[in-house]
């Protein structure tokens, strides 16, 4: 049974797509062991809660330095004994010191088609905002391996979204996680429960 833990910073809606793929069977070998958020008011702690999943809070306003977080977010990350961790819109850099021990075991969804509209500032909106900017035909998501970079490592899974005529960066952002992000991220953890990623 693979222990997954979730980081994730706001309202999970990424956490609720992998709870409802477990609960239905569509993930298989895996369990929810924790979520983890660096926002007290976070929804997605209810959402854990809801799942009688334990919703533990590690905020970088608790610490006097950046380097205490770091540490104890790992600490409570290894106290949780986690096969893999998934980042479900996790708006904190994941310290150094956690990719190099959990090497190949920490996945990222991101909102956009990557290499396009990725690392440094593109989050949430943003990147649909950019998309719309840019005016591409195509947008989707991408569930990536973490590694020091941002938004830089191995891809794992990416599907397309069409933009649409008279999409504003709500509605494609709306699109985008029904379409494509709550399907790759129940699929990748499915596929890494079951062996069959590469």
């Amino acid at each position: 049974m693979l222990k997954v833990g979730v980081l994730v910073s706001g309202g999970g809606t990424n956490l609720q797509a992998i709870l409802d793929a477990i609960d239905e069977g569509r993930v298989t070998n895996a369990a929810v062991e924790v979520v983890i958020s660096n926002n007290p008011g976070a929804f997605a702690l209810k959402r854990a809660g809801n799942h009688k999943i334990p919703a533990v809070c590690v905020s970088p306003k608790s610490f006097e330095s950046r380097e205490a977080f770091n540490q104890a977010l790992l600490e409570t990350v290894d106290s949780y004994g986690l096969d893999l961790i998934v980042l479900a819109g996790f708006l904190v850099k994941v310290p150094e010191m956690m990719i190099e021990k959990y090497r190949n075991r920490i996945i990222n969804i991101h909102p956009s088609l990557i290499p396009s509209f990725c690392g440094v500032g593109y989050y949430g909106l943003k990147v649909h905002e950019a998309a719309l900017k840019r005016g591409v035909k195509l947008t989707g998501a991408t569930v990536h391996f973490v590694d020091e970079g941002m938004d830089s490592g191995p891809i794992l899974l990416q599907k397309a979204v069409e933009v649409l005529p008279g999409d504003t960066p709500e509605i494609l952002q709306r699109r985008v996680m029904e379409e494509a992000e709550w399907q790759l991220l129940p699929q990748a953890i499915d596929m890494i429960a079951n062996g069959r990623v590469s």
